[in-house]
């Protein structure tokens, strides 16, 4: 088997075309994070991203997007980011780790939200995690198209209370912020940044990172706002009251798949429950669409368990070639992921946390206030 490495971003039109079919050809790789758009969008963003193209009899027949950093360290395209990882093949295709790992020049690679199929990574795996879907077929008519109004029929008969919390919330907002609006696909990028203003507003009140502070990752959202493509759009959820936004999602969508990414609200509505409000809009909405998934990605919330239907399971680990800087890496990264996968798998230890961090957050936001007043 022949490996080729390019720049998503200069990828020719066949080439692509190819990357599509093997999306199309393997339920597993329909989701947007692993489409050329992606990746293209990261190396445009980022520089560093690469992929590697498995030829077979000359046919292009599989897509490895990753980034390379110094010393041969290699990760995920999107790391960070990304719900969903892999490398895109034709059905029935191997490969070698060793022999990919060689192509691109990687003593290592890291992932963290591995689709479970890859299953020649399987001896690198450190860790399996579930990775809740919503199924918006569920409950459809045996044989035909569902519109989504199968899965609400279903939550509202499994969360029936849920459902009529929602509801009066919404009809409360309505009588009293003004008639209650949702846009699945708002062109209008001024609501992307106060979506990104308001994202940032919250890492800083519950300490967590500011991504958004990062500009390669503003630019990133910003391109792929602009994405309109068969294959992978860049989709502005919003739900206002009135002319006011109250609540805003962005996330890629491709043909048959919609992954939940950023989604934020005004604090000051907060009573109002903007945040569930948006994800029963947007799931009903992207049924109406054509989506048959919305993948709400990695990790516990409750909100989560509340709408999932069922969940796929994703995996973190390092594929890695015998090399210095391979076993550097790991003895690096692996300690840190342990310790945060441990918190977060264990009730006990994830809510004191998550305490510590809002009240760091609470005295940084006050700090920063307080620095503002006095200027």
């Amino acid at each position: 088997m022949d490996i080729t490495n390019h720049r998503p971003e200069e990828l020719s039109p066949s080439l692509r075309g190819a990357w599509y079919r093997a999306m199309e050809e393997s339920p597993e790789y329909a989701n947007p994070f692993l489409a050329p758009e992606f990746a293209a969008g990261v190396g445009r963003c980022r520089g560093g991203a690469r992929v590697a193209i498995m030829h077979e009899g000359g046919e292009p027949v599989g897509f490895f997007p990753y980034e390379r950093g110094p010393f041969g360290v290699g990760r995920a395209v999107g790391l960070g980011l990304s719900d969903c990882q892999g490398l895109v093949h034709r059905p029935g295709i191997t490969w070698d780790p060793q022999e990919l790992l060689r192509a691109c020049g990687l003593s290592v690679f890291e992932f963290d939200h591995l689709v479970e199929e890859q299953k020649p990574f399987g001896e690198y795996v450190t860790g399996t995690f579930a990775s809740p879907v919503v199924d918006l077929t569920h409950g459809g008519d045996e044989g035909g198209a569902d519109d989504g109004s199968g899965y609400a029929r279903w939550l509202r008969s499994s969360y029936p209370g849920l459902a009529k919390t929602t509801l009066k919330k919404e009809r409360r907002l309505s009588r009293d912020l003004g008639e209650m609006r949702f846009v699945f696909d708002d062109r209008d990028p001024r609501v992307l940044r106060q979506l990104m203003d308001w994202k940032s507003a919250q890492y800083r009140r519950t300490a967590r990172m500011d991504r958004f502070a990062k500009p390669w990752i503003v630019d990133l959202v910003n391109h792929l706002f602009q994405v309109r493509h068969e294959h992978f759009t860049g989709v502005l959820s919003v739900v206002y009251a009135g002319d006011r936004p109250v609540a805003a999602h962005f996330g890629p969508r491709s043909s048959t798949v919609f992954a939940a990414w950023f989604t934020a609200y005004d604090p000051e509505l907060r009573y109002y429950s903007p945040g569930l409000i948006m994800h029963l809009r947007m799931a009903e909405a992207a049924g109406r669409q054509g989506v048959r998934i919305m993948d709400l990605g990695r990790g516990d919330k409750e909100y989560k368990d509340w709408l999932k239907t069922r969940e796929l399971r994703v995996c973190e680990g390092f594929a890695s070639r015998p090399h210095p800087v391979a076993l550097a890496h790991r003895l690096w990264r692996r300690p840190v992921r342990g310790l945060r996968n441990t918190v977060l798998a264990h009730p006990r230890l994830r809510k004191p946390a998550d305490r510590l961090l809002k009240t760091v957050g609470a005295v940084r936001t006050s700090g920063v206030a307080g620095a503002v007043g006095r200027r």
